[in-house]
This record gives structure tokens, C-alpha cells and sequence, in this order.
């Protein structure tokens, strides 16, 4: 328990220091993020949507007080990450949402109406009811085209587990794409909630998310040359795992990347103790934002990821003391929503990441 509360005041302190620490220098500076939400649920029934215990008769009692709670407490952590950068987002991807009217009535929170966010959202077959999504700036991301990218077991290299009965019955998450331009540079913007870890299983599955998402990246790499590419997600796995770090091929330190290969700038963090969410005392981090050579090694001139800290990270995890469990058997977790069943008012079960890109 020592450990974790000494882990957890280091996180306080490197987030409320990464942008001093970092002594960025650039001109314009875009925040690019992600954050999973943990079940953001509407307290309506949707029939083709397994939000049953996400009613007001339901298992969690999801009323609508409780409902107001959760939008509340989201936007405030998305607004006390703009009161510590000096502004919103320029892109957020979020995901555990289960419509676009939750993400609707999210934006719409007093707390985030400055922002003037707009969405980019499509209904998914996850069968939890439970999708992605990227919130953007349109005065700082130019929105150009979009795509849901479904998981497809054809033409895959990786081994799969799954029988072929399994793999029809198969429904997750679709991959988010959205393709636009920040300060007249396009990007592509991937945002994915890998399979789950349920049962120590799914590891072919997260291997075989990567695997689409990176050939769909090197296809628009291919089609619009020196791209700027961000994959952020969920990942469900570490950045060392075989879909992180052999499938999507995304690298530890910035000089082992390639021309059109990707850097992870969570891997170093990791390594060195910092963590998103936490099991069984074990910190990891799967809230993962990766970029490809071009936003790593841009040319002179043009946006790039930009170091946070004296220590060298190119990424924050954002932990401030509110959004830790303050007392009982998961003290120093991430202070989330329910409980072991109980409606805790808490956040999330996960910390947000970002990085910054500029010039």
C-alpha cells in the first residue's frame, strides 16, 4: 500500500508540473487526448443495446440524478485539463459511450460550452451497447471525412483462436477514423477500445484490432503522403504486448522508429512507474496515444509531438487527488463511478493521456 501511495503522489505532481517541467517553447501548442469514460450510459432502454442494468429498475439504478452526476463529473475533469493547459483539447477520443445523445448531453455541460465541441460518433455492434468516439475543436481540427472500420477475421495474419462459429457470433467496437486538418497539416485519428481482457483472454483479438488498424494507417499514409497519423484507444494491453508493440510495430524510444513506423510515448512511462488503471495492485497503462515518423520527425516548420517534461515524456498521464480513491480496499485507484456494485460518485476507472503536438 506504501507503493501505491507513493506512485499516486508522483502522478499528482508530474501532472500539475508537465507543461512547467516541459518548458515548451512553440508558438501553438494542440492538445490531443484520449479518456474512457466507464460506462456512460443514457437511463433509457435501447432494445438493441445491452444497457439493462444502466435503467432506473436496473441493477445500478441509473437514474437520472445519478446520470447528471456522472455527465457532471466528466466534464469537470475534461475542463480542469484545460484550466491546467490553458486550453481544451483540440481532440479528445473517449470511449465506454453508448450513444451520441450521452455525448451530446456531455458538451452541452456548462463546464465545457467554451469549448464548443462537435462529435464524431457511429453506432457500433459491440454487444455491451458500448461505442467510440473523437470530440474536436472546429476552430482549431479541420473535419474533412470519417470512417467506422469494423473488426474483419479476413485476410489476417494473425493466428487466430476463434472457431469459425465464434468468429460469426464474434461483435466488438468498431475503429474509429476521422480524417481533418490541424493548423493545415492532415492527420488521420484512430480511436479503439480493443477486446477486453475478461478471463486473461483476447489477446489475438487486441493483436488482430491492431492489425486493421495498421494497414488502414498505411493506406492513408500511402494515399496522402507525409500524413500525420495518431492512434489513441483503450488498448487493453500494455505497450509492450505482442498487439502494441510487434503487430502495430509502435516503438519505445523515438530512434528506433522508422520512415512510417509509429512511437508510443507511454512504453518509457511505464517503464519508469507511471500507470492508468491499476488490478490487483499491478499499474498499467492502455490508454495509449501513438504517432507515426511524421508527427515524431516532422520537417522544420510543421506540427510535432512535443516533449512534457524535463524527464524526456512525450506524454502525461493526468491524475490530480480527486479522481483517486481516498480511503478502503482500492485506495489509490482511480476513484470510479460504481463500486462493487455501489454508486460511488466517482469519475472513472481509468486516468486520462495526452500529448501535445506543435511547432
Amino acid at each position: 500500500m506504501k507503493k501505491i501511495l507513493t506512485f499516486s503522489l508522483i502522478l499528482v505532481l508530474f501532472s500539475a508540473a508537465a507543461f512547467a517541467e516541459g518548458g515548451l517553447k512553440t508558438k501553438q501548442n494542440y492538445v490531443i487526448g484520449f479518456y474512457n469514460l466507464e460506462n456512460l450510459f443514457d437511463i433509457y432502454d435501447d432494445p438493441v443495446k445491452n444497457d439493462a442494468e444502466f435503467l432506473p429498475d436496473g441493477s445500478n439504478q441509473w437514474t437520472e440524478v445519478k446520470y447528471n452526476k456522472k455527465l457532471h463529473n466528466m466534464a469537470y475533469v475534461i475542463a480542469d485539463m484545460a484550466k491546467s493547459n490553458g486550453a481544451f483539447h483540440t481532440l479528445l477520443g473517449v470511449s465506454e459511450i453508448e450513444n451520441r445523445l450521452v455525448l451530446e448531453d456531455l458538451v452541452s455541460q456548462p463546464e465545457l460550452l467554451p469549448a464548443h465541441f462537435e462529435i464524431v460518433h457511429y453506432d457500433s455492434p459491440d454487444r455491451r451497447g458500448v461505442d467510440v468516439a473523437l470530440l474536436y475543436r472546429p476552430d482549431q481540427f479541420e473535419y474533412i471525412d470519417s470512417e467506422s472500420i469494423p473488426f474483419s477475421f479476413e485476410d489476417t495474419q494473425v493466428e487466430m483462436t476463434l472457431s469459425k462459429e465464434e468468429q460469426d457470433y464474434f461483435r466488438t467496437r468498431d475503429i474509429l477514423m476521422v480524417h481533418g486538418k490541424i493548423d493545415g497539416e492532415d492527420f488521420a485519428i484512430y480511436v479503439a477500445h480493443l477486446p477486453s481482457r475478461v478471463g486473461g483472454k483476447g489477446g489475438d483479438l487486441r493483436s488482430l484490432g491492431a492489425e486493421i488498424i495498421r494497414k488502414h494507417a498505411e493506406k492513408m499514409m500511402k494515399e496522402y503522403p507525409g500524413i500525420k497519423v495518431v492512434i489513441m484507444g483503450d488498448m487493453n494491453d500494455d505497450p509492450f504486448n505482442d498487439s502494441m508493440a510487434n503487430v502495430l510495430g509502435a516503438k519505445k524510444n523515438p530512434d528506433e522508429v522508422g520512415e512510417n513506423g509509429f512511437f508510443n510515448p507511454f512504453w518509457k512511462m511505464l517503464d519508469d512507474g507511471y500507470g492508468s488503471l491499476a488490478y490487483r495492485d499491478v499499474w498499467s497503462i492502455f490508454d495509449q496515444i501513438i504517432v507515426n515518423d511524421a508527427v515524431l520527425n516532422a520537417r522544420p516548420g510543421t506540427l510535432a509531438i512535443q516533449q512534457v517534461s524535463k524527464k524526456g515524456y512525450y506524454g502525461v498521464v493526468y491524475k490530480r487527488q480527486y479522481l483517486v480513491t481516498q480511503k478502503g480496499q482500492y485506495k489509490g485507484y482511480p476513484f470510479r463511478t460504481f463500486s462493487s456494485g455501489k454508486f460511488m460518485n466517482g469519475y472513472s476507472d481509468h486516468f486520462p493521456t495526452y500529448i501535445v503536438v506543435g511547432k
